[in-house]
């Protein structure tokens, strides 16, 4: 996750997938779920007999969005393997609480 131009900026490699089917992204409050999964299966035939092959392949990364974030400050694209999610921030920085650390 990095800022830039005044966006949030996440991205994630997905090569292989396609966006359209294999990628689902939501925004529940401040919470930005990211959720990826791939099924393929294979057959082979031959001589000595027939195998079947199931790969399930499946990711899922949640951030935690600066306060005020609404869906509409959200877009996404998906080029070349890699997945870029942009939230419009303006100039605000997120906002950061200090935990002050007490001793004995």
């Amino acid at each position: 996750m990095e800022r830039s131009d005044g966006d949030l900026v996440v991205r994630v490699e997905m090569p292989g997938l396609d966006p359209d089917r294999d990628v689902e992204i939501s925004l529940s409050g401040r919470r930005l779920r990211i959720r990826a999964e791939r099924r393929r299966a294979s057959e082979t035939h031959g001589p000595s007999g027939y195998r079947s092959e199931l790969h399930h392949d499946s990711v899922v990364r949640t951030v935690t969005l600066p306060e005020g974030v609404t869906a509409d400050d959200v877009a996404a694209s998906y080029r070349d393997g890699v997945l870029e999610v942009r939230v419009s921030i303006g100039g605000a920085a997120p906002s950061v609480h200090r935990i002050d650390v007490t001793g004995d």
